[in-house]
């Protein structure tokens, strides 16, 4: 970290007075942000809130309407992502971006490899390894240079990314999202470089919702609210209430609302089921009628298999499904959604939503069946059930015709749920239901899903965030290695019993 006393000097980075506006939404209004050499500076607010667009502007993928960029005293103007770049501005984006046919080491400088002669396309691969070798040190990657990138793991490709910036010599590196697909270990390997990365100067700008993240990497939080400067904290004044409360102008002192008992009635029953995922494991678990039955474990633990298996998306190999006491075999999704299941999966993007498709198109597809008269498409009809939906899960859209694609991530999620609450579902699977979602945006999910069981759906729940878990949770079944390790009742939730059981060290009384 860089002492109080090298601070004395001009600001490294100033962000003066930045407005953007796009077709009938202000996203940046008078905008001031600011960093010196080797801080890490976290920037944090609901979705929508303008920091994406902020750091697009400074990478040059957008151009300001408005407002003065300054690196080191002096006015730069960026219009490109070359002129960023050039400024030493790297991004690296939340999706990765890295040909996955090619080498580490062609990764790392691809557009700027090395040639023998200079003015001959000749690669000097020699050199290319050599340097290749030398940039990943510094991010802590070990590994061989001439491995494919689609062999590695999901940190080590971000570790690619990392080290590709760092190959065009980026003084300043922003962050959207780094750890959202990282496992535990994969993320505290992250933090060590983005330590070792501030003591050699660099700066970061760390854009990330999981809060408990921002109060362990960051020196400062910069906070945005609806496109303007909500705040900001610094040392010890960085903690979760306040960045809550500057996120989204209010205190939040029942995050989560879980007041209601579920019944003793059984809806969804597996019994000694083998999933394709863990072929020696056998799965025992049952989902009530009004429960929250959260599935916790590590990452790589078996659990989105057996959500896979559920929803017909794989086959079951052993065992038997049970849906109100009724034996069922779910051979597809379409099967297993005229059953009465319903999922929303981990990637919104891939495996919930047609981001090309509008608002309106993307809620109608479950029922298209449904939203017909005489083999004739009523689009009446479907635009008055959209509409209820839109209003009821508050899924903030400029108009039912707007691309999904240019939502943000709370509200895609909520039309991806509300996609599934027009087929009044008997048993929603959810798997991460709030990855990638704001504060703001995840009262309101949480909201709609106890107020789905108190209608009496079952829902079977994947998490990795432990707030979540804990404070949404009527019972924990714990999944190691593909099996139960045990089963925790609300009164008994821990996240020391939930992680001794995730790590294969405990058992459930």
């Amino acid at each position: 970290m860089v002492d109080d006393s090298s601070r004395a000097h001009r600001r490294f980075l100033e962000m003066r007075d930045i407005t953007k506006h796009f077709p009938g939404v202000v996203a940046l209004e008078g905008v001031n942000f600011h960093m010196d050499r080797g801080e890490v500076v976290a920037v944090i607010g609901e979705n929508g809130a303008g920091k994406s667009t902020l750091m697009k502007v400074l990478g040059g993928i957008y151009q300001a309407d408005q407002g003065e960029i300054h690196i080191e005293g002096q006015k730069v103007a960026i219009r490109s992502v070359h002129d960023a770049m050039a400024r030493g501005i790297a991004l690296i984006h939340q999706e990765r971006n890295l040909p996955t046919g090619l080498n580490v080491a062609e990764n790392i400088f691809l557009g700027h490899e090395p040639r023998r002669p200079r003015w001959l396309p000749l690669l000097d691969r020699a050199t290319l390894h050599r340097r290749a070798r030398k940039v990943a040190s510094r991010v802590g990657l070990e590994v061989d240079t001439h491995t494919l990138v689609r062999d590695l793991s999901t940190g080590r490709q971000q570790m690619v990314e990392i080290a590709r910036a760092l190959s065009l010599n980026a003084r300043i590196l922003v962050m959207d999202e780094p750890t959202s697909s990282l496992s535990q270990r994969e993320t505290e390997a992250l933090f060590r470089v983005i330590h070792e990365l501030r003591s050699q100067g660099v700066s970061i700008v760390y854009i990330s919702h999981r809060l408990g993240e921002v109060r362990e990497v960051a020196d400062r939080v910069v906070v945005l609210r609806d496109g303007r400067n909500a705040g900001a904290l610094d040392g010890a004044d960085v903690d979760h209430a306040r960045m809550v409360k500057l996120m989204v102008g209010r205190d939040i002192s029942q995050y989560y609302r879980r007041d209601y008992k579920p019944s003793d009635e059984i809806v969804l029953e597996l019994s000694d089921v083998v999933v394709a995922g863990n072929p020696d494991k056998r799965i025992n678990l049952a989902v009530r009628r009004g429960e929250i039955l959260c599935l916790a474990g590590l990452v790589g633990a078996g659990r989105t298999e057996i959500a896979r298996t559920l929803f017909g998306i794989d086959p079951i190999l052993a065992g038997t499904i049970r849906l109100e006491g009724r034996p069922i075999l779910p051979r597809s999704p379409f099967h297993a959604i005229r059953q009465g299941f319903a999922l929303v999966p981990e990637d919104r993007q891939l495996q919930g939503l047609i981001l090309e498709m509008t608002v309106r198109e993307n809620i109608s597809l479950a029922e298209i069946r449904l939203i017909q008269r005489w083999g004739f498409w009523n689009r009446r009809r479907e635009r008055e059930k959209v509409a209820n939906l839109v209003e009821r899960l508050n899924i903030r859209t400029p108009s039912l015709d707007q691309r999904a694609r240019y939502l943000s991530g709370g509200n895609q999620q909520k039309v991806v749920l509300a996609k599934w609450l027009s087929l009044s579902p008997k048993v929603l699977i959810l798997d991460e239901p709030t990855r990638g979602v704001d504060v703001g945006a995840k009262q309101e999910i949480y909201n709609l899903i106890c107020e789905l069981t108190r209608s009496g759906v079952a829902v079977l729940m994947i998490s990795s965030e432990m707030e979540e878990v804990l404070g949404m949770s009527d019972r924990v079944v714990v999944i190691h290695e593909g099996a139960v390790a045990g089963e925790l009742e609300r009164d008994a939730l821990s996240e020391e019993a939930i992680i001794a059981l995730a790590t294969g060290r405990g058992v459930a009384a």
